[in-house]
């Protein structure tokens, strides 16, 4: 797909889409969604925000920053995905804050935001979730189990008037938000809770001495969280 316009006569602008999480950790099956992503898309690329914490999350079991940064470039490699824990520089602790200060920081780049329909189904739960909508376009990635809780969320019952298609979200004369699409994609079962319980240590053996951030291209230090 070819790269699209954002407004009338506008000139071409780098695509990105933007998948948050706290990637404890980075998997195969992130990756797999994300390249589905690009393509249905026609994305340039995508960034994974690394969460420095996520609120809907317990503190508990979570690895220390560099090494869930160091597991998402690991799995990121040899494709257009960009892992970066900008949200710690940005110092944004909510999605709807750090969306806005990225369309600060790189105004010439356009961003789509995606998640899970596990997400979707919680996203009445997210401070000021109307108004991300209103930031950027959203693409939700099916995901096993949760596409019926996600249908029926309070959410989706918001946004279904600006429900699209995928080529409709992204090209045309005019791009507009609110703005939704659902992805339907081949299930992968894989998840990051899972590879925690059968490794928890798994964190131990992932070098992070020289960890660099995918956007920012600073180094990460290992004591750091």
């Amino acid at each position: 797909m070819a790269r699209a316009r954002f407004g009338a006569g506008a000139p071409l602008s780098k695509l990105t889409g933007l998948l948050g999480g706290s990637f404890n950790p980075a998997h195969g099956g992130h990756r797999r969604i994300t390249l589905f992503a690009i393509g249905a898309l026609g994305l340039d690329d995508a960034w994974w925000l690394v969460s420095p914490g996520n609120v809907l999350k317990p503190a508990k079991g979570m690895a220390a920053l560099p090494a869930r940064l160091a597991s998402a470039r690991a799995q990121s490699r040899r494709a257009p995905i960009r892992a970066t824990a900008i949200e710690r520089d940005l110092g944004t602790r909510y999605t709807i804050d750090t969306l806005r200060a990225l369309k600060r920081r790189y105004p010439k780049r356009r961003f789509i935001w995606l998640m899970g329909a596990d997400n979707l189904a919680q996203f009445h739960r997210w401070k000021d979730w109307r108004q991300i909508a209103r930031e950027m376009p959203i693409a939700v990635i099916a995901r096993p189990g949760y596409d019926g809780p996600a249908l029926a969320s309070p959410a989706m019952a918001w946004l279904r008037r600006w429900r699209q298609r995928p080529g409709q979200m992204v090209s045309g004369a005019k791009q507009v938000t609110p703005a939704l699409t659902i992805l339907r994609f081949d299930p992968d079962t894989r998840s990051a809770s899972a590879i925690r319980a059968a490794d928890p240590d798994w964190f131990a053996r992932i070098g992070t001495a020289s960890s660099r951030d995918g956007v920012t291209h600073r180094a990460i230090n290992r004591g750091k969280s």
